[in-house]
């Protein structure tokens, strides 16, 4: 069974990603969706909140494993053995980005594949900012996250509210 992983900071997981990791199952056999630690970025929930919570929202596939990784992507594919990493394109900034990355891990390890895919037309300008800035600000989130996702949202602005 070919495997890949689908890195991301996922704070929080949208349906975006969600599609992304359906679209992802009718490639590969196996997809192991990795939480992974950006320095540049503070996130929302902690890496053990967002591994959880995706648990619960994919829990209807078999084929997805969850974890958290730190560090090079390229270190945890060759300790995990996977060869296959699934990234998303939205926009063309996105592409540069994403392909100095593939240029830089292939460099890292020649045997790194990476496949772009392109989201879904719903859920093309769909990002977890975004999300986090509507639910900021008490707006209607539920188009964008699953219900689950949506209620941590709003506990964590009122609890920050209640500061």
């Amino acid at each position: 069974m070919t495997s890949a992983i689908y890195p991301g900071t996922f704070d929080p997981i949208t349906y975006g990603h969600l599609d992304l990791i359906e679209r992802s199952l009718k490639i590969f056999g196996h997809l192991l969706v990795a939480v992974g630690h950006n320095p540049e970025k503070t996130p929302m929930f902690s890496a053990e909140d967002r591994v959880e919570m995706i648990k619960q929202v994919t829990s209807d596939y078999t084929q997805v494993e969850v974890t958290k990784y730190s560090g090079l992507l390229v270190d945890f594919a060759k300790e995990r053995q996977v060869f296959s990493v699934v990234r998303s394109l939205r926009t063309t900034t996105e592409y540069e980005v994403e392909l100095s990355m593939a240029v830089a891990n292939r460099q890292l390890n020649p045997n790194l594949e990476v496949v772009f895919l392109t989201p879904s037309l719903e859920y093309t300008y769909l990002n977890s900012t975004t999300v986090r800035e509507i639910a900021q600000f008490g707006g209607d989130i539920t188009p964008f996250v699953p219900p689950l996702i949506a209620e941590n949202l709003r506990k964590r602005f009122t609890e920050a509210k209640g500061r």
